[in-house]
């Protein structure tokens, strides 16, 4: 078990009705002048809308908002609202939505205070000497931006992204009944994603970290069985909450404590949705079964493990090779059965572009820590992958 610090100091407000308390945060904050980031109606549909208005009308708040975020959010519209945030004096970013909206209100709380581009934080690793806050109203159950300390975004062809802990949300309300309108594919490309989430955290090469082990083997438990409840009833209020905390879990690094994860795949896939546009969960479905078949043939022992301990795979019948085998079908079974794609040819990608993104991907030396992927490596995951 290797040495670690961990600090989290997101609020969450979980429940039905907690975006009613959206007025007091605000409040206990000081905020003299909002920006509301979100994507589409439905922050209006959901009645979300309604209740931050009042609450900005009431506290005498000045108020601006955007809904123009884009799945894979693009640099472009972050530039636009940083420099739309200063004219307005703009001292607290909200999002509403999911991943993309959060990580746009994150861009934009590191940019307005920021005198040269936003870009630079994503591109050179700037370190920011200021950051504004930023509160979130999650209404999806996936990327679990809502209480980490990264962002991702696009610029063209090149995905980045950025960590530093000042830009955790200061709160995250998280109302189950937001996601229950979601479309069945926006629905299970989330799971697929906070599932992926919990597989590079556990595809670590620390063998002593029984605590973490044990604690994302139940998680991953978790996420399957309300996976199959939702398939049986995408209504089911109860399975959409562990869900929606799930995706928080899985994503907020205090199941990286004791370890180093991997993340090898989420590079791959961030190459694939930049060069592609796919959506992510459903780019983590394609990948990350293949990751395990590469792996399989290398170093089996964590796939292995994950099969036995949660799966169930006997450890005397198989060995680690054909655990680790059997666990990349077995997830991509689930993937199926949840309406979602797991090959690349599906999504209409061939391998023409496997060179550019390889290189790109790697232009800084190997990616992930369980097994570092070279731009020749990276290459055959992609094969194994079509």
């Amino acid at each position: 078990m290797i040495g670690f610090e961990y600090y989290n100091p997101a609020k969450i407000i979980f429940g039905e009705g907690s975006e009613k308390k959206i007025k007091d945060l605000l409040e206990s904050y000081n905020v003299k002048s909002l920006l509301l980031v979100y994507s589409g109606d439905f922050v209006k549909t959901l009645g979300i809308f309604d209740v931050i208005a009042d609450a900005v009308g009431e506290l005498g708040i000045g108020f601006i908002e955007n809904g123009e975020v884009t799945p894979n959010p693009s640099i472009d519209l972050v530039r636009s609202l940083v420099e739309e945030g200063r004219k307005k004096d703009v001292d607290f970013v909200l999002a509403v939505g999911g991943g993309s909206s959060i990580d746009t209100a994150k861009a934009v709380a590191l940019g307005i205070p920021y005198e040269g581009d936003v870009w630079d934080f994503f591109e050179k690793g700037v370190s920011p000497s200021k950051v504004l806050p930023v509160g979130v109203i999650a209404t999806t159950a996936s990327s679990g931006s809502e209480t980490s300390n990264c962002a991702i975004l696009s610029n063209g062809q090149w995905k980045l992204g950025f960590e530093d802990d000042r830009i955790i949300p200061k709160f995250a309300i998280m109302n189950p009944a937001f996601t229950a309108g979601l479309p069945s594919y926006q629905t299970f490309a989330g799971t697929a994603d906070v599932l992926s989430h919990l597989l590079e955290r556990y595809f670590s090469d620390e063998r002593n970290s029984d605590t973490t082990d044990y604690l994302i083997e139940g998680a991953v438990k978790a996420l399957l069985l309300n996976t199959e409840r939702l398939l049986k009833d995408q209504k089911d209020i109860n399975a959409r909450g562990e869900i929606q905390w799930l995706a928080s879990v899985a994503y907020n690094n205090f199941l990286d404590a004791g370890r180093r994860a991997d993340w090898g795949s989420h590079r791959i896939e961030h190459e694939l949705s930049a060069q592609y546009n796919i959506t992510h969960g459903e780019g983590m479905a394609v990948v990350m079964t293949a990751w395990i078949r590469y792996v399989a043939d290398i170093k089996p022992w964590r796939p292995a493990l994950l099969a036995t301990r949660v799966f169930g795979v006997d450890a005397f019948d198989h060995d680690e090779r054909e655990r680790a085998l059997i666990l990349a079908d077995r997830l991509e079974d689930l993937f199926r059965k949840t309406g979602l794609k797991t090959r690349l040819h599906e999504l209409g990608i061939d391998d023409r572009d496997f060179d550019v993104m390889a290189e790109r991907a790697t232009r800084n030396g190997s990616v992930g820590h369980y097994e570092p992927l070279d731009k020749e490596a990276f290459k055959k995951v992609l094969t194994l992958a079509l």
